[in-house]
């Protein structure tokens, strides 16, 4: 599945396919929703953030820079 999320940060439309079901998306946009971790158990840690958030690993790159990066 192909989901589109607004960042917070750069305000730009990112895309990500996921690897999820019908059914696992189905119970996630329950109202008792369980926790993207025990809904999304295939996901990996960025997969789950852009799906809560719509954070890609540029935003955050951009926020939380490498410490050799800083000048």
């Amino acid at each position: 599945m192909i989901l589109s999320k607004k960042s917070p940060l750069s305000g730009k439309i990112a895309s990500m396919e996921l690897p999820v079901t019908m059914s696992q998306w189905l119970t996630w946009c329950s109202p008792d929703r369980p926790l993207v971790h025990e809904c999304f158990p295939g996901l990996s840690a960025t997969q789950r953030e852009f799906l809560l958030t719509g954070y890609t690993d540029e935003d955050w790159n951009a926020m939380f820079p490498d410490e050799e990066d800083v000048s």
